[in-house]
């Protein structure tokens, strides 16, 4: 996988914007303003939310992921190397946890997740 392909996916998410809130070439996906992935400008893997610390811990200690650097204990990076369907199923969870966190108006105001 690489930044293109991360892009693809998560475009297709509803409601997901893209954004470069740094500058210098980060590709930060946002749904309602909220960050579910992050594409750093050294650009070698994508940085997702995952449930808790615990999930994240999980992650690295099995060695699918890394900690993400300047994110939060939840937060992990995967490699452009990892599993294509891990890949994309932490992308999802990503999104839709951050999806969930919304206020129930401004989800109300999302299409549904096919």
């Amino acid at each position: 996988m690489d930044r293109d392909v991360i892009n693809s996916i998560c475009k297709e998410f509803p409601g997901a914007e893209l954004s470069d809130p740094w500058g210098g070439g980060h590709d930060a996906w946002k749904v309602g303003g909220k960050m579910f992935a992050c594409i750093g400008i050294v650009n070698d893997g994508v940085s997702v939310k995952t449930p808790d610390a615990e999930t994240a811990q999980m992650l690295i200690d099995a060695g699918v992921a890394v900690k993400a650097p300047y994110f939060h204990r939840s937060w992990v990076r995967l490699p452009f190397d990892a599993e294509t369907e891990e890949l994309r199923h932490r992308l999802t969870v990503s999104y839709d946890l951050v999806r969930a966190s919304l206020t129930k108006k401004l989800q109300a105001t999302l299409a549904p997740r096919s």
